[in-house]
């Protein structure tokens, strides 16, 4: 492991500045960058079941860059076609929906490990549904499409992993249709709960959205989420304290 370095005399390491870098500093950041990469592609399905070895061997035969963005930058507008393989190596995108009228509605968060829009990497009309933004300062690793292909040609279980990444997205997107468009508002607000529950493993629940974040996420008002949720706490079925909800009785919010 690499440990940090005092500034350096010859280049003034701190300054951060890429082209004023002494090389042995240039190939330091390089290297963590490496290892940086190697670290989200563990965490990308693309890449399952395969070995931090077997990831850097493939990626020394293949053709990418690293893209950096700022906060809030626009990754992509609804209408713009799909023209890259992109993995998320640090950061959050946050993928919305918008109506002409103006309502959002969330439809994911990716995060480190997450490709971008794979199923519009190949498709007939490219063209993204979504606009999609930086939640902070992010990095993805881009391929060109045909890069992809050359990973599928030379690994078997790539392909297999991509192919069952697009299953997943298509079982995700019809339970989401079914939450957006069935679903009333006060069901909309047990799903999330139990489902944040389910995903934390407890009943004490830390939101990591806003009310108005949650709100977007499932395509209803404000008001509403914060109505329901206060007959939730009046009648005993949840306890609220800031940012953190507690699941008293879930009999009572059915």
């Amino acid at each position: 492991m690499i440990t940090p370095h005092k500034p350096c005399a010859k280049c003034n390491y701190d300054n951060k500045c890429y082209r004023h870098l002494c090389i042995s500093h240039k190939i330091i950041i390089f290297v963590r960058m490496k290892d940086k990469i190697i670290q989200a592609l563990c965490r990308c399905p693309l890449f399952a079941e395969m070995e931090p070895f077997e990831i850097e061997m493939t990626l020394s035969g293949i053709d990418y860059r690293v893209v950096h963005y700022n906060k809030h930058d626009v990754y992509a507008l609804a209408g713009m076609p799909c023209k890259h393989a992109d993995i998320v190596v640090s950061g959050e995108l946050v993928c919305r929906m918008v109506s002409l009228s103006g309502k959002q509605v969330e439809v994911s968060r990716l995060r480190e490990g997450n490709l971008v829009a794979p199923a519009f990497i190949f498709a007939k009309d490219n063209s993204m549904i979504v606009s999609v933004e930086t939640e902070g300062e992010t990095e993805v690793l881009r391929m060109l499409p045909s890069t992809l292909l050359q990973l599928f040609d030379c690994d078997d279980k790539i392909r297999m992993n991509f192919i069952r990444v697009l299953s997943n997205i298509n079982v995700f997107l019809t339970h989401k249709m079914k939450v957006l468009s069935l679903f009333t508002v006060r069901e909309k607000v047990t799903y999330m709960l139990l489902e944040q529950a389910g995903r934390q493993g407890t009943d004490v629940i830390k939101l990591d959205k806003s009310r108005q974040e949650i709100a977007d996420s499932f395509g209803i008002q404000k008001y509403s989420l914060l109505r329901v949720l206060a007959e939730f706490a009046k009648n005993r079925a949840i306890d609220i304290e800031g940012k953190t909800i507690t699941i008293l009785d879930r009999r009572k919010m059915k």
